[in-house]
């Protein structure tokens, strides 16, 4: 063996530059350090204090012993996405065909990353709301697309300006990211400045991300979404699932609703990333 031959070839630098230049999660790490701290209490972790439901436990545990454990089909289980289109129309007035427009994901972190690798092309702009979800920006630069903070301030309850919002918007600006109500700050985006957004989508435009994972847990008289505004249809990818909802973290279940032209190339990239989200 030639040992100076070994010594010059270096194997670590054969790894991606871009998913090396990627910093850990901050909450990951957190969780490694306090997991040997078994009087600590958590403030800060998005999981739900109650375990899932007994009648969504036990009909999961039917379904295995029936044999509901193969794949489903890439787009996910055609009943649930029946229902999920009825529950858009139900709550938001939002038309969406079950069977090309919805799409089931392993949670809505994977809805995020198929939707970013959909849309951007190296260089791509993608505004956040900061403080954000920790994996917005990491997610959005390993789809080699570009995180643009915005600022929201504790003095403002951390609403959204829509004056540096339209600082913020460039020739590179792809898409608007949102968040809402909000993981960390859990503020709401009201109609009015949900509509200033929308306008300055089709001004510009641009794709919205709407992810509304905690959408369950607002418990004011009037809750608006994107969604309502029907004209807003063809340039939104919305995301939603059963984690906060239903207690359900670890059963990794999420959906995205979408335009066809969206979902489309969605698909291509989940069927070769994940083939299909779980059966249960």
């Amino acid at each position: 063996m030639n040992l100076k031959l070994v010594k010059k070839n270096n194997p670590e630098s054969l790894v991606s530059s871009a998913a090396g230049a990627i910093p850990p999660s901050g909450i990951r790490e957190f969780f490694d350090i306090v997991a040997s701290m078994p009087d600590c209490i958590s403030l800060g972790v998005g999981e739900p204090d109650f375990v899932t439901p007994w009648r969504i436990s036990d009909v999961g545990m039917y379904a295995i012993k029936d044999g509901y454990t193969h794949y489903t089909s890439n787009r996910g289980i055609q009943e649930l996405r029946k229902l999920l289109a009825d529950f858009l129309k139900r709550n938001y007035g939002a038309q969406y065909d079950p069977e090309e427009e919805i799409l089931i994901t392993m949670g809505v972190s994977q809805g995020l990353d198929l939707a970013f690798r959909s849309i951007l092309n190296p260089g791509d702009e993608v505004i956040i709301f900061e403080p954000c979800y920790v994996s917005y920006p990491s997610t959005i630069r390993l789809a080699l697309g570009n995180p643009v903070t915005v600022q929201t301030r504790f003095s403002e309850e951390f609403t959204i300006d829509i004056k540096r919002v339209k600082q913020a918007i460039n020739p590179a600006t792809k898409a608007i990211l949102l968040n809402y109500p909000s993981n960390p700050t859990g503020s709401v985006i009201g109609r009015e400045t949900l509509e200033r957004i929308a306008e300055l989508s089709v001004d510009h435009n641009l794709i919205v991300l709407a992810d509304e994972i905690y959408s369950a847990l607002f418990y004011e008289k009037e809750r608006y979404s994107i969604l309502n505004i029907p004209e807003m249809k063809e340039r939104t990818i919305y995301l939603n699932g059963f984690s906060k909802s239903h207690a359900m973290t670890g059963w990794r279940l999420g959906y995205v609703a979408a335009p066809k032209y969206l979902t489309e190339v969605m698909l291509k990239i989940h069927q070769y990333t994940a083939l299909c989200a779980p059966s249960m």
